[in-house]
């Protein structure tokens, strides 16, 4: 009978030393661990960033914004208004769901080209391309059946007695005929751009 000295090390035994054991300069569970922390640390980084670039002090950190729809939003309903509730560029220009978001955000690349080729750096070159833009968003939220503006906004939820009579007169068949909100609610937080038919 062999002595417990002399016996093999057991599959656990074995995997617990391959897992400790060195390589060229570290062991294979530094190395798993420390890839453990950096993913951590990427994926926190990448979320962080998602979250900070949905900031409406980042969406209004170039002058195309600020200068042009950043005032438009102050001065609306969705920035102040009896409720105290504001809604903020995200809430409205990007999804809630993740891929959707990073989609959405892959998209707004696009935008920074725009600022940084100088496409619409000045008031005029921003009027000039503003048309567009909107079709841009406007075609978005209807692909989306104005999901951004569902998040708040439940038609379930609509008092529609309290309303005033104009509102309720084209909400109610509107709800009834299945027309998404962007549909009548254009320039709701922004002026409407110039249109040329």
């Amino acid at each position: 009978m062999a002595s417990e000295t002399t016996r093999q090390p057991g599959v656990t035994r074995r995997m617990w030393r391959w897992l400790w054991s060195p390589t060229a300069r570290f062991g294979w569970g530094v190395i798993f661990v420390a890839g453990g922390i950096a993913g951590v640390m990427l994926w926190g980084g990448f979320n962080w960033a998602m979250q900070a670039s949905n900031s409406p002090e980042f969406c209004l950190s170039c002058h195309e914004m600020a200068d042009n729809v950043g005032e438009e939003w102050m001065r609306s309903t969705h920035y102040n208004n009896p409720s105290g509730v504001r809604a903020t560029c995200a809430d409205c220009h990007v999804p809630k769901d993740w891929f959707p978001k990073v989609v959405r955000k892959i998209k707004a690349s696009r935008e920074l080209y725009g600022h940084f080729t100088g496409v619409i750096d000045t008031p005029e070159k921003f009027r000039a391309h503003r048309a567009e833009m909107a079709e841009r968003v406007w075609a978005e939220m209807t692909a989306s059946d104005s999901q951004e503006c569902r998040n708040c906004h439940s038609e379930h939820a609509m008092n529609f007695e309290e309303q005033s009579a104009r509102s309720r007169e084209k909400m109610v068949p509107g709800i009834e005929e299945g027309k998404t909100c962007i549909e009548c609610h254009k320039g709701i937080a922004h002026r409407l751009p110039p249109r040329d038919d």
